[in-house]
């Protein structure tokens, strides 16, 4: 009876090449690799000589040696470029990626040296523990699922054995009194405080505020909206956001403008279709002709427009306001006005509050964009029908 060899296989999803023996793949290599043949024909030498096939376990590289030999450190270094590329906005990592470079860059401060296989339980307490030191507790917890979730990736592509990642999911989060301080709700800001604030900003900026206002949508938004984002092709507008917060869950999102937030959005639209229809560079120069136009030193007299500004700049008006950038000018115009400070996120939630309080819990969940898993398509429909009711009346 003829003993059946192993053939050499291709593994395309890794682009290895690998063969079975007793059920279990062993990697070789690259496919089509000088290495991954060299190892094939070791194998095949030892089942003709009738020895046992040691030292070529299944793992990345092919032996347990490697197996174990992987570290925090590296574990963290292949990541850190998977976050990178996995977790992206506007063509860049975004801040769920720097939220994950960051969790992996202080467990591999802490434990680098150590092989991925002997993080545990107590290891991942203790991570918990020291980062409880200085940041929030919510914070705490999302870093400890963040961790998680580096590990879930590495036992999928059999870096790690499954039994590490059951064995971490045995943690759970800190509960409140346990670590880590605690933080104040966001609460919606007062109606007064936002009206007082609109009258110290730019005009660019106060119909961001403005916008943001009646449509409830998130500050990244509102600052990265353009002509060509928007489908005018009905009564209500529906804004496509090119990049959000969800989109690498697969979810999309329908910010529903209505009749006041049209009318608001109009004078933005006679640009370049992929322009932002909220410019930094714009503001500023309205900026400057409102002060221009208040000018009481003859022209003849004092400088002359322009003539007091830097040829070269260290920082020029960009394209488009980034979220910090519109969050300090919110900031900013609020001490002007001499109240207290709010931010972009705030009105988000004055904007839910009102639409709740009206509409219902499904009314606030539609019109800021929250879903969740088991929502269907035909769920999905009925809910633009009543956001556009909403929309009609309110933006």
């Amino acid at each position: 009876m003829r003993t059946r060899l192993p053939t050499y296989a291709h593994f395309k999803p890794r682009n290895q090449a690998c063969v079975w023996i007793k059920r279990r793949r062993i990697y070789l290599g690259p496919y089509g690799s000088p290495e991954s043949h060299e190892r094939y024909a070791a194998i095949i030498k030892r089942l003709l000589a009738g020895q046992a096939v040691e030292g070529y376990e299944e793992d990345l590289g092919g032996s347990s040696e490697t197996r174990t030999a992987l570290t925090i450190a590296d574990l963290a270094v292949r990541y850190g470029e998977v976050a990178r590329k996995r977790y992206r906005s506007d063509g860049k990592p975004n801040a769920e990626a720097e939220m994950l470079v960051s969790a992996l860059e202080e467990l591999a401060a802490q434990y680098g040296a150590i092989p991925a296989t002997s993080f545990g339980p107590l290891a991942l307490k203790a991570y918990r523990d020291q980062i409880g030191q200085r940041l929030a507790r919510s914070t705490v917890n999302a870093q400890i699922n963040r961790v998680r979730r580096v590990f879930r990736w590495a036992a999928a592509d059999e870096l790690i054995p499954t039994s590490v990642v059951t064995a971490l999911e045995a943690v759970q989060g800190l509960r409140a009194g346990q670590g880590g301080r605690e933080t104040a709700p966001v609460l919606p800001v007062e109606e007064r405080s936002v009206a007082a604030t609109l009258k110290h900003l730019p005009q660019v900026l106060a119909d961001m505020v403005r916008l943001q206002q009646l449509t409830g949508m998130r500050p990244g938004e509102v600052c990265a909206l353009r002509p060509v984002d928007l489908d005018r092709s009905s009564e209500i507008w529906r804004y496509h956001p090119a990049s959000h917060k969800t989109q690498h869950l697969g979810k999309s999102r329908v910010v529903l403008i209505g009749p006041q937030g049209q009318a608001l959005l109009l004078k933005y639209l006679t640009r370049s279709p992929d322009d932002y229809c909220f410019s930094p560079a714009e503001s500023e120069s309205k900026r400057r002709s409102v002060i221009q136009a208040m000018r009481t030193t003859p022209l003849s007299c004092g400088n002359t427009p322009g003539s007091n500004t830097a040829n070269h700049p260290k920082r020029a008006p960009g394209r488009r306001y980034s979220t910090t950038a519109y969050r300090r000018a919110i900031q900013r115009a609020c001490d002007r006005a001499g109240v207290p400070t709010w931010s972009p996120n705030q009105l988000r939630h004055a904007t839910a509050t009102a639409v709740r309080a009206e509409f219902g819990l499904d009314g606030a969940q539609i019109v800021l964009g929250h879903s969740h898993a088991k929502t269907t398509e035909i769920y999905a429909e009925r809910d633009l029908t009543v956001g556009e009711q909403i929309a009609r009346k309110i933006g």
